[in-house]
């Protein structure tokens, strides 16, 4: 039996500074983080990528065994390092740094592919950030959707849009490209603004549903969610939160919804419970330690 949801794309060691000078290791890379959460909420999720064959690789390895995330897709290269990402706090927010140039997951290529594992899944989930780091990597992403679309799987698509790793114009063109051929489109609203130049909710999700999605969960921060379809659509309110730290938040959002749209194929309780779950996440440091379990999210609703 295939896994439910298969995440490709890259995991990272991360390195969060919780005051000055202090740095807690930690795990990253929105598709690992999703995978996590996917698992921790019920959902049989696995990673498809390439690690280093180095002590990082090794923890990340661990961090999937611990978690109960599939690593049976994931390949070792003993030529290319893990990725890295290191986190600050300021005035204005989240400042990343990366230590990604040439990883591992980077030099992933089409022929790399498991394509066995994308055919038996019930879902593929990647993100913009999955193409975004190689152009052999962008090239991998396309055989991939492709390679679920042939098999009747459908494809979940985060844009996760990061400037830091391509120019507007490049990544508008692989963006959108991928986004013509998914199911489920699962944009935020800063992003989608910036790829698609429409400046309001519902503008967004008519571009996405034009494009081809039959789902649009467009995450609007403190307004809540806007979730679309070409028959129906509701704004789900956020949920208040103790904010500590944001990271992960967003695929904390992307593995709940998942999950639970997995479960019903109702798009709007997925969006509720996702929106439950990524208020929960946002109240410990780091990407993945505050990652909710089922037990705490369906408290918070009062399931």
């Amino acid at each position: 039996m295939g896994l439910d949801l298969l995440c490709l794309g890259e995991p990272l060691v991360e390195f969060n500074e919780t005051e000055p000078g202090r740095w807690l290791e930690g795990f990253g890379g929105d598709v690992s983080n999703v995978a996590i959460a996917a698992a921790r909420l019920g959902a049989r999720s696995g990673v498809a990528t390439r690690l280093g064959a180095d002590s990082f690789g090794d923890a990340l390895t661990a961090l999937w065994a611990r978690e109960g995330v599939d690593a049976s897709a994931v390949a070792r290269d003993d030529k290319a390092p893990t990725g890295l990402y290191f986190v600050r706090h300021g005035p204005d927010g989240h400042e990343f740094e990366y230590r990604r140039a040439g990883s591992a997951a980077a030099r992933m290529t089409p022929a790399d592919l498991p394509l066995e594992a994308i055919r038996s899944a019930r879902c593929l989930h990647l993100s913009g950030i999955t193409q975004a780091i190689s152009e052999t990597a962008a090239e991998a992403g396309f055989a991939a959707i492709e390679a679920a679309r042939a098999a009747g799987v459908p494809v979940s698509y985060d844009p996760n849009l990061r400037l830091r790793l391509w120019p507007l114009e490049r990544a508008r063109e692989v963006i959108h490209a991928a986004m013509a051929k998914v199911d489920i489109a699962l944009p935020g609203f800063d992003d989608a603004k910036q790829l698609t130049g429409k400046d309001s909710a519902e503008a967004v999700c008519d571009f996405y549903l034009d494009l081809g999605a039959r789902v649009v969960a467009l995450t609007l921060g403190a307004e809540g969610v806007m979730v679309a379809t070409p028959d129906a659509r509701a704004t789900i309110p956020a949920r208040k939160a103790q904010a500590v730290d944001a990271t992960g938040a967003g695929d904390c959002f992307d593995g709940a919804f998942l999950t639970r749209w997995l479960e019903t194929g109702d798009a709007q309780a997925s969006a509720r419970f996702a929106s439950a779950a990524a208020s929960l996440s946002v109240e410990g440091w780091g990407a993945v330690a505050p990652l909710p379990r089922r037990a705490a999210v369906e408290a918070l609703l009062g399931d």
